[in-house]
């Protein structure tokens, strides 16, 4: 098993408990932030302690302002004799990047496996069953006024021929046998399912049709390279995609800043970096996800929001315990 279908199947067995898919990525956020707990405050704390070098650094600046060799040596003599990282501090907002994009992955199979199930259950019950959370109608639909609740043409058609296999043979004998006899050619069997076969059966249901009716899209607003349509009964508010990138900002005023210097110029025009690049990588992201994506990058940022704030709050109490000593520069000629 790969790693995004372990983490879906941890997320599938969180909801067996919990019951309800958007609180399970909730827990689910918060047992991964547990796990990188101890990493992510020994990076932190290596990060502080180079604050506290930023007078000796400045010294040092002075001293060998016209021989940037020089500088930079006795930098690093001066971060190795503290036994200091100075990348330590992007090292687990770098880390995250792998399980932010495992999951990701791990959520687009939940999505597109849900959604499957919701158009095969709307076919033989005639009924939407849809996960829904707080203001979102349906978690595997982006939370936006540009997306209806229901699973449309575009949404099925990106689901693949393995789900939807994996879907047919999970069900009982009796719907299987209900949807091969379909008629008018609209037979659903696991030989010829496909997101164009399962969208023929669905729009030859009267509810769907309905429902189709219901979320029928207001006018047009143009943004030169595309059109988007707003929905009359949207499936959110576009909420999670714009309170992930505000996280995405607020987070790194907990974030501790590198020295502009030596190696720690390069962690702080990372740091830089990373402040405006992935609040608008979020928002984009989450524009048109589905809302358990968006909600497990809010979570995550939430999260790490409050471990930042906890962090320093901690690091203050201990400076104002046992000051610590900076050494002389003198020492490292």
């Amino acid at each position: 098993m790969d790693i995004n279908g372990f983490l879906a199947g941890i997320l599938s067995g969180i909801n067996s408990v919990v019951n309800n898919y958007g609180w399970s990525i909730v827990v689910f956020t918060i047992l991964i932030k547990v796990v990188l707990f101890p990493l992510d405050f020994k990076s932190r704390k290596s990060m502080r302690r180079m604050q506290t070098l930023q007078p000796e650094i400045a010294k040092l600046q002075k001293k060998y302002a016209n021989d940037k060799e020089k500088l930079n040596q006795k930098t690093s003599e001066l971060y190795r004799k503290e036994k200091i990282n100075p990348m330590a501090g992007c090292l687990p907002m770098l880390l995250s990047m792998p399980i932010l994009f495992a999951m990701f992955a791990a959520m687009r199979m939940i999505a597109q496996t849900e959604l499957a199930k919701q158009a095969i259950d709307f076919i033989i019950t005639g009924q939407q069953t849809n996960e829904r959370w707080l203001w979102v109608k349906n978690l595997w639909m982006p939370d936006s006024p540009f997306a209806p609740s229901i699973a449309n043409l575009s949404n099925i058609e990106q689901v693949p021929l393995d789900i939807w296999k994996n879907v047919l043979g999970s069900l009982s004998a009796d719907k299987l046998s209900y949807l091969a006899n379909l008629g008018d050619g609209l037979a659903i069997t696991i030989e010829n399912i496909s997101g164009g076969q399962v969208f023929s059966a669905l729009s030859q249901n009267p509810v769907y049709t309905q429902e189709i009716q219901k979320w029928s899209t207001m006018p047009q607003i143009n943004l030169f390279i595309t059109n988007l349509e707003v929905f009359a009964n949207p499936n959110g508010w576009f909420v999670l995609p714009l309170l992930a990138a505000a996280s995405n900002f607020l987070i790194t005023l907990f974030q501790p800043q590198a020295p502009a210097t030596a190696e720690g110029g390069q962690a702080a025009g990372t740091n830089k970096l990373m402040k405006y690049f992935f609040p608008i990588f979020s928002l984009v992201i989450c524009f048109g996800y589905n809302a358990g994506f968006s909600l497990y990058w809010v979570a995550s940022n939430l999260i790490a929001g409050v471990q930042g704030y906890a962090f320093t709050k901690y690091f203050n109490a201990q400076d104002k315990k046992a000051p610590r000593l900076i050494i002389g520069e003198g020492s490292l000629k």
